[in-house]
């Protein structure tokens, strides 16, 4: 840690607040990230894992929202294409529900938009010459498919804390700010980090807390009445694979909203997500069982395979930290942002990020510079939408190719360890696969292929600290481990503190 005053302290490391330090630190600055807990590990982790135009805002009316994120995607995928990858979605027709005539016309708006150079566009599908309607139910006989990327949020949240590393910020997990208030025309930041306390000077605030954001002591009274947040839940479970082929759907609900069904990590599906007020802490959300039945009724209602909470692996939860615009139900509640920017007498600046969405993450942070920039004076421009993520560097069409690469020069290793780790680490999974020939070089397996060699390295590099870390969000063995490696995993880092 630095002990003079920083340009900048964000304080939040998820998306926004992660993609802001990266920003920053790029530009010149003198930049700290200070968490609370691991990166990632509230909202930033618990989303839908899309990165999209966000369709059905369309309906809203939210038209520069929409092209905004649209434009965003691909330029998400240039500089991730390890973490990042296309997606086709087969929306089905429900009759008396959204005309097909205004579906086509919405996804007509949603191709032409922004942004679409890579992704295909838009088609429709019948039953009749599409295998993908064999997982419907008979009545669902057209339907049209279009275009969205994945992603892996938490990791995209941790990627940008290492580039911003790698351009010179501090980044500070497991400090917890307590207090912030402005002296001698900077900010003083004081929290705690586990038992031990801590204080950090900055010129500029940046308040990325998410969730929190407007709890903020020496903030939040700086926020006006137009910039609070509405706290939304939006919930997810993981069952047992329920049809064999790479296309998503995204079904119309009975109620008029959306619900996703997406082939996850190999073997399960993933379905999400809903739209409940949250009451209580974000920092342990969880699916309630009324949701659970509320997107296994969702799927059953069109999908021929049936699921029932008794068939959930796993379910999670996110607190978006919405806007609060006044909207009667939650899912009305716009998923844009507002910058909210407070100057004093005394000099010191900070910044509030209200709101927001996985995809704009990277625009947002643009925006908070550019409105920073007559306090901070950048030495370097804009650059996040063309340098890549650490290990990002080969072409977006290129992570086939690279599969090959690792085969042939590891071919004693697993297929299926090589593949998972091209697609989380690309490039730098060298970084911990090193020389190896064998899986007996790459140290003690704890189970899913997770070896001493990967633990090393997130530890050393990707800033994790418990199993929860490694298994959750660093990755999501956790599906594949029992209890007790998850345990014996935990317990031998104990052993490193």
């Amino acid at each position: 840690m630095k002990t003079e005053i920083y340009d900048l302290a964000v304080i939040g490391g998820g998306i926004n607040g992660c993609g802001i330090a990266r920003d920053a630190a790029g530009r010149g600055h003198q930049t700290v990230l200070l968490e609370q807990n691991d990166l990632a590990s509230a909202t930033s982790s618990n989303s839908t894992k899309l990165i999209h135009g966000g369709l059905r805002y369309l309906e809203h009316y939210e038209f520069a929202l929409v092209r905004k994120a649209l434009i965003e995607r691909e330029k998400l995928w240039s500089i991730a294409p390890h973490i990042a990858w296309p997606l086709r979605f087969l929306l089905p027709h429900r009759k008396g529900m959204r005309p097909a005539l205004i579906l086509r016309l919405g996804l007509w708006l949603y191709d032409h938009l922004g942004g679409r150079h890579l992704l295909p566009a838009t088609t429709t599908r019948w039953r009749k010459r599409d295998a993908l309607f064999g997982a419907l139910d008979e009545h669902l006989s057209m339907g049209f498919e279009y275009s969205d990327l994945w992603v892996e949020d938490a990791r995209l949240v941790v990627l940008n804390a290492l580039s911003a590393q790698q351009h010179g910020a501090d980044i500070l997990t497991r400090h917890r700010v307590t207090t912030v208030y402005r002296e001698e025309g900077h900010w003083r930041i004081e929290g705690l980090q586990g038992d031990q306390s801590f204080t950090i000077r900055a010129r500029v605030l940046v308040n990325a807390a998410g969730p929190w954001a407007d709890q903020l002591s020496g903030v939040r009274d700086m926020l006006p009445e137009g910039a609070r947040l509405r706290l939304v839940r939006g919930s997810h479970i993981v069952v047992p694979k329920l049809y064999d082929d790479p296309r998503c759907f995204i079904l119309q609900n009975d109620d008029g909203r959306i619900v996703f069904v997406i082939p996850y990590q190999t073997d399960f599906s993933l379905i999400g997500t809903t739209d409940v007020d949250h009451q209580g802490s974000a920092a342990h959300a969880q699916a309630s069982g009324e949701e659970i039945r509320y997107l296994c009724d969702a799927v059953n209602t069109q999908l021929k395979t049936k699921v029932n909470p008794q068939d959930v692996v796993w379910s999670y939860a996110g607190v978006r930290p919405l806007l609060d615009d006044g909207a009667t139900a939650a899912q009305e509640a716009t998923r844009d942002y507002k910058l909210v920017r407070s100057d004093a007498d005394k000099g010191a600046v900070v910044l509030s990020v209200i709101g927001g969405k996985l995809t704009t993450y990277r625009v947002l942070a643009e925006e908070v510079m550019d409105q920073l920039a007559d306090v901070l004076h950048h030495q370097r421009g804009s650059f996040t939408a063309d340098e890549v993520l650490p290990g990002g560097d080969f072409p977006v069409a290129g992570f086939e190719a690279l599969c090959k690469t690792y085969q042939t020069d590891y071919p004693q290793l697993p297929q299926t360890l090589l593949w998972r780790a091209v697609r989380a680490y690309g490039t730098q999974a060298r970084a911990w696969l090193g020389q190896a020939k064998t899986m007996d070089d790459l140290g003690h397996c704890y189970g899913a292929d997770l070896t001493q060699a990967e633990v090393d390295y997130l530890c050393r590099v990707e800033f994790a600290q418990t199993a929860e870390d490694i298994v959750w969000r660093r990755s999501k063995l956790g599906l594949r481990m029992t209890q007790a490696h998850i345990t014996a995993l935990q317990e031998a880092l104990d052993k490193r503190m």
